[in-house]
This record gives C-alpha cells, sequence and structure tokens, in this order.
C-alpha cells in the first residue's frame, strides 16, 4: 500500500487475519505501532497506523454482526492513533469521534473516485441537461452530478451507504496504551452513552488523578465492498462500489488510495477537532446532517437488550445522538443501536 504509506506512521498488512481491529489491538498492546511512541497534542494532526489484510475471516460488526472479506473484492483496513483523553472522556462531544471517522471515509472514498476517474454508472442525459438514475424501471431525480442511486453517505452511527443500501460499516473501539499503566476510571459512559461503537468500559493509558496528560488509543475498523459480485453480497440491502461507479481501478490499487485519503483526512479532521472539540461539534453536526440517508426518515432503532423502538429519525443531537419521534409523538435521544431505515 504505497499510497498510504506515505501518509500513515506506519503500515502492518497481513495476507489473512480474523479481525484487523483485534490484530491493531495485539499491536498496540505490544508496542508493535507507532501509536506507542508518541502524545498527542490538542490541535496537532495525529500520526496514523494502519493495519491491513487481503482476507478477513471473523470481523466484528455492532451488536456482534460479522464481516467477511476476500482478496481483490473489499477494503478491510483499520486506522489506529492517540487522542488526548480529555477529548474522548467528554460525553457532551466524544460521539463526535465516530462521525468523524465516517466523514473521513466519505473523503477517502471522493478522493479514490476522482483519482481513478471514476463516474457514477446510474446517470443518463436527458434532453434538459439534468440526470436520471435507471433502476428497477425507475427514475431517480439528480443531486447535482450524482444521482440519489449513487450518491454517498452516511447512516447513524456508522454505516457507509450508497444511495438506500450499505457499502459497508465501522467499528470504533478504545484500546488501552501500553505504557505499563492504566486509568483509575474508564472512560465515562463512551459505549452506552456517547460513543458508538466502542467496547463499554475500555480502559485507557495514563491517571488523570495524577496530574500527567493522559492519551486514549481509538481504532477504527472500516470494510467495505469494493468488486463483490452482486449475487454474493450478504444482504439484500448490501451493496458494491463497483456496481455505482466505474471505471475502477484494480482491488489493491482502490484499497490503497482509499486508505491514504481516509489517513489525510482523519489527520486533518482529528487536529481541527482537538483544537476545538465545541466548536467543531457544530460544523461537524452541519456536515453530518448534510449527507445523513437517517435524517427525516422513518426508522428502527434496535438496542443491545433486545427492545426496538420505531419512529421517524428528526435531528442529530449537540453530542452526536439521534433524535426518534416515536408514532405516539415522544421524543426520544438514541445513543448507542443499530438504527436501520425503513421502507417509505
Amino acid at each position: 500500500m504505497p499510497r498510504t504509506a506515505a501518509v500513515a506512521r506506519r503500515v502492518a498488512f497481513v495476507d489473512e487475519t480474523g479481525s484487523t481491529n483485534t490484530l491493531a489491538r495485539r499491536l498496540v498492546a505490544s508496542a508493535a505501532l507507532a501509536v506507542a511512541d508518541e502524545t498527542s497534542r490538542m490541535g496537532v494532526a495525529p500520526s496514523v497506523d494502519v493495519v491491513a489484510t487481503d482476507r478477513q475471516t471473523a470481523g466484528r460488526g455492532r451488536l456482534d454482526h460479522t464481516w467477511v472479506s476476500g482478496a481483490g473484492e473489499s477494503s478491510t483496513v483499520s486506522y489506529v492513533m492517540r487522542v488526548p483523553y480529555d477529548v474522548a472522556r467528554d460525553e457532551t462531544v466524544n460521539g463526535w469521534l465516530q462521525m468523524i471517522a465516517g466523514l473521513a471515509t466519505l473523503d477517502g472514498l471522493r478522493a479514490a473516485l476522482r483519482r481513478a476517474g471514476a463516474r457514477p454508472l446510474h446517470a443518463d442525459a436527458e434532453a434538459d441537461g439534468d440526470a436520471v438514475a435507471v433502476a428497477g424501471g425507475k427514475s431517480v431525480p439528480v443531486s447535482g452530478d450524482v444521482v440519489v442511486a449513487d450518491r454517498l453517505g452516511l447512516k447513524w452511527p456508522n454505516d457507509i451507504f450508497v444511495g438506500d443500501r450499505k457499502l459497508g460499516g465501522i467499528l470504533a473501539e478504545l484500546v488501552p496504551l501500553p505504557e505499563g499503566r492504566r486509568a483509575s476510571e474508564t472512560v465515562s459512559g463512551v459505549a452506552s452513552d456517547a460513543l458508538p461503537g466502542v467496547a463499554s468500559g475500555s480502559p485507557v493509558s495514563g491517571s488523570p488523578a495524577s496530574g500527567s496528560p493522559a492519551d486514549v488509543a481509538i481504532v477504527f475498523g472500516v470494510g467495505l465492498n469494493l468488486a463483490v459480485p452482486a449475487d454474493r453480497l450478504p444482504t439484500a440491502q448490501a451493496t458494491s462500489l463497483h456496481l455505482h461507479y466505474g471505471p475502477l481501478s484494480e482491488g489493491d490499487a482502490m484499497r490503497d488510495m482509499i486508505a491514504a485519503g481516509t489517513v489525510a483526512a482523519l489527520r486533518r479532521r482529528l487536529a481541527a477537532f482537538t483544537a476545538d472539540p465545541h466548536g467543531e461539534a457544530v460544523s461537524l453536526r452541519r456536515e453530518t446532517a448534510s449527507c445523513c440517508v437517517t435524517l427525516g426518515r422513518r426508522a428502527v432503532a434496535h438496542f443491545v437488550d433486545g427492545r426496538e423502538l420505531v419512529g421517524e429519525a428528526i435531528a442529530l443531537n449537540d453530542d452526536a445522538s439521534l433524535a426518534l419521534r416515536s408514532d405516539d409523538g415522544a421524543m426520544h435521544v438514541v445513543r448507542t443501536a443499530d438504527v436501520g431505515v425503513l421502507p417509505a
């Protein structure tokens, strides 16, 4: 992955592994990644380590969903970096870390598509110069030069979508740093209250009580379908990038371009966020809302305890949680759940 190696601090590549996130956690714990060698600074772009594989056999998603990838068909990459402990534990803003991962992935995808010279496959020019998507015999209106069927977006809290189909997902996890010290407390509410997808009660390095600087490592595992044949997609809602854009570079090169663009975007976005978390959260809220396929739609939230909540996704809240209005008119705040968009 030469393009990624040019912008990342370190790239660890294996032909096959169970999960790149699991491998990343092991590498962090053994101090094999550069993330162990530095200290984060507010407003400074963090170094990013990358762990990637051709074949993932036991990948994990939210609510214990699995993600299996094949060589040349998918991009399975984990990104590892340090963030300040004070940011990671702040429940009023730490939910935006997950959204930053999603936005950076969209940045990486768009940069790779531009570099490959790829164009949407579903646009037909009409006499008035507008374009429509032809899908299932129905026309879909255009937004700019990309039709709805090919528009990249985010589904709250951690999925990458093309139109109404899932292209991939993101799993975020906090990882203890290998200084031989552990915090006297965990990151308060990170999984259950603020940062969707992060393992509950994940220990972090350093001791806030000591007054010394303390960081936490965060791993964003990103899985994307690049060239999975339509008849082998895992679900009816899943899709693959080659079904929407072309021409694409071959699988290894496409993965490298996406990862390189994602690393650059993560560094830029995290530098801005750590410099002014609350101020940047305002901008992130606007940007995320503009590309969120969940908002304004009927949705169902699946909670870890088996409960479900159905209603309309109204807005993103200041802390990156989702405002959902149930059918009885009551407003609910959803912080950790698998949220599906229901058919209109």
